[in-house]
C-alpha cells in the first residue's frame, strides 16, 4: 500500500448521491444494512471513483479490470452521516472490501506515509517497514492481516508474476508506474531493477 492522493468529487455527485442520501437519512437517521441496501445511491459514483483513482485498488494498489467496488472507509452502519460523502469512499477490490467489513483498524490509504508498507523479494510478501513506531507498526500489521494481503495466495502470486514479467522484459517500469505503482515504487526504493532476474532466479539467457 502506498499513499493515495485525495481526489475531488465529480460535478454531479451532490445531485446524484449526496442530496438523495441526506433526504433518506433525514427520514431514517440510523438505517440498518438492509435499509441502506435499498438506498445505495453511492453506486452511481463507482465509475467516477474508478476514473478519479486511475482504476487502482486503494488497498492493494493494483489495477481493477472489473471496476472494483466502493468501500466506505468509515462504515456506513456506524457513521451513517458519511454514507453519501465522496471523501469517505475508497476504490477497492471486491474481496478486499469484504474482508475489511466494518472494522476501523485498517490504515487509511489517504494517510499512509512512505516506508509504512514494504515488499519483500522474492517472496512478494507485504511487510511493515523498519523503524516504525509501535503504534504505526501495529496498525500496518493489522491492515496486512485483516485484508489478507499475504494470506491470499492469488494476491501474492499476482505481485510475483508482475515482477517476474518486469525481470523478463515483458513489461516496463512505466507500465508498473501506471497500473501497479506500489510494485514500481518498491523496485526503485530497493534499487533492484537491474537485479530482478537474479532475485527471481530467471535464466540469464535472453
Amino acid at each position: 500500500m502506498i499513499s493515495v492522493a485525495r481526489k475531488p468529487e465529480y460535478t454531479d455527485f451532490d445531485i446524484e448521491v449526496r442530496q438523495p442520501g441526506l433526504a433518506f437519512l433525514a427520514r431514517t437517521p440510523r438505517p440498518t444494512s438492509a435499509e441502506f441496501g435499498k438506498r445505495s445511491y453511492w453506486t452511481k459514483a463507482r465509475s467516477h471513483l474508478h476514473a478519479a483513482y486511475l482504476g487502482q485498488c486503494a488497498y492493494t494498489t493494483m489495477y481493477l479490470v472489473d471496476g472494483g467496488t466502493i468501500d466506505h472507509f468509515l462504515p456506513k452502519t456506524t457513521h451513517p452521516h458519511l454514507a453519501y460523502e465522496w471523501d469517505n469512499y475508497r476504490l477497492a477490490r471486491q474481496k478486499v472490501n469484504g474482508r475489511k467489513g466494518n472494522t476501523e483498524e485498517v490504515v487509511d490509504p489517504f494517510e499512509v506515509e512512505p516506508g509504512w508498507f514494504v515488499l519483500h523479494m522474492p517472496s512478494c510478501l507485504v511487510r511493515a517497514g523498519s523503524g516504525l513506531d509501535h503504534v504505526v507498526r501495529k496498525r500496518v500489521n493489522a491492515t496486512i492481516n485483516i485484508l489478507q494481503l499475504n494470506a491470499d495466495d492469488l494476491l501474492v502470486q499476482e505481485r510475483c508474476d508482475l515482477l517476474i514479467s518486469l525481470a523478463d522484459g515483458d513489461v516496463t517500469m512505466t507500465f508498473l508506474d501506471r497500473w501497479y505503482p506500489f510494485l514500481s515504487s518498491e523496485v526503485r526504493r530497493q534499487g533492484v531493477e537491474g537485479e530482478l532476474r537474479v532475485i527471481f532466479c530467471r535464466s540469464a539467457m535472453v
